[in-house]
């Protein structure tokens, strides 16, 4: 098994890295926060480079898009790459009218873009709902996320039904946007992890050089790496129900372990503004918990595993 990226795989990676080094970072992500606003300027640039909507998976494949959402996610792009790139393509094959929110029918809790949200896509159950958002049902929700929340007020009758088994489908490769969107963030919480404590001084030499903190870092690392080798096995795959779920649980859970250890690392710096660190830690707060985090997502391994045995 060959684990090096191909050559269409590398530049690929390497264009959407030069987009976003001009279009997006950190010091962008904070004055979006400030405004509660969408990056619709880095949208349209992923769009017209090619690196947004559905055609991306149907034009090089489901890896290569995830390597996209993976890029975003690092550089901290406030925008709906996960859900436009890989949800709407897995779902209903096409791109969507952006940002693109996804939610559960029946939930009233505060969701990613729904602040900004043109479309919606629905968890209904069996069933899944595509629905073009009305301004008016948006209600931003203010938080410390660093992602532009709101909670959509949907009429029942508004929508369009999709196919039977629509939703398990949305629900599978809603799971493995998550867990790829987790990927990028926590490498980019590792890496401004990693930067300060090379800077930060104490007893005359960098902490960095201090075994203890070296070990708990190789420990992040070794997560972060799992995760993206479980990522990129279920997008290749198209997203299988017990591969997306294994991502997902496994993301989730070392989003937990990485904010928390990281935050210590800093002396609890991450949590202020004047540091990068909390662009990043503070999404992870948000995803690790969508969809109903960690436990649900084992939930949906154990029924994968018990329904293909049966």
């Amino acid at each position: 098994m060959d684990f090096e990226p191909n050559e269409e795989q590398r530049a690929i990676a390497e264009a959407v890295r030069g987009l976003l080094a001009q279009h997006a970072g950190p010091a962008r992500a904070i004055e979006l926060d400030r405004q509660r606003a969408y990056d619709d300027a880095l949208a349209d640039a992923l769009r017209a480079a090619g690196f947004l909507g559905a055609e991306l998976s149907g034009e090089t494949g489901f890896l290569e898009a995830a390597l996209v959402v993976e890029a975003v996610a690092k550089a901290g792009g406030v925008v709906s790459a996960g859900a436009e790139t890989l949800v709407a393509a897995g779902v209903v094959g096409r791109s969507l009218a952006g940002p693109l929110a996804l939610a559960v029918a029946g939930d009233t809790s505060p969701i990613r873009f729904g602040s900004c949200a043109r479309t919606l896509l629905l968890d209904a159950g069996e069933r899944a709902r595509l629905v073009a958002v009305d301004p008016s049902w948006c209600d931003p929700v203010r938080s410390n996320f660093m992602l532009p929340l709101g909670r959509v007020r949907v009429p029942e009758s508004a929508g369009e039904t999709l196919a039977p088994g629509s939703g398990a489908t949305l629900r599978r490769w809603w799971r493995l946007a998550l867990a790829i969107e987790c990927l990028g963030t926590l490498e980019g919480a590792l890496d401004v992890t990693v930067e300060y404590v090379k800077r930060r001084r104490q007893f005359g030499r960098a902490i960095g050089s201090f075994q203890a903190i070296q070990h708990r870092l190789a420990q992040c690392a070794v997560q972060v790496e799992a995760t993206r080798w479980l990522c990129y096995e279920a997008a290749a795959r198209g997203a299988p129900e017990e591969a997306s779920a294994t991502a997902a649980a496994y993301a989730s859970d070392t989003a937990h372990h990485v904010f928390r250890e990281t935050h210590q690392l800093t002396g609890a710096m991450g949590y202020t503004r004047e540091h990068d660190l909390h662009v990043f830690s503070m999404r992870l707060e948000a995803l690790r918990v969508e969809l109903g985090g960690t436990s649900a997502h084992r939930r949906a391994i154990a029924r994968a595993r018990w329904a293909a045995a049966s």
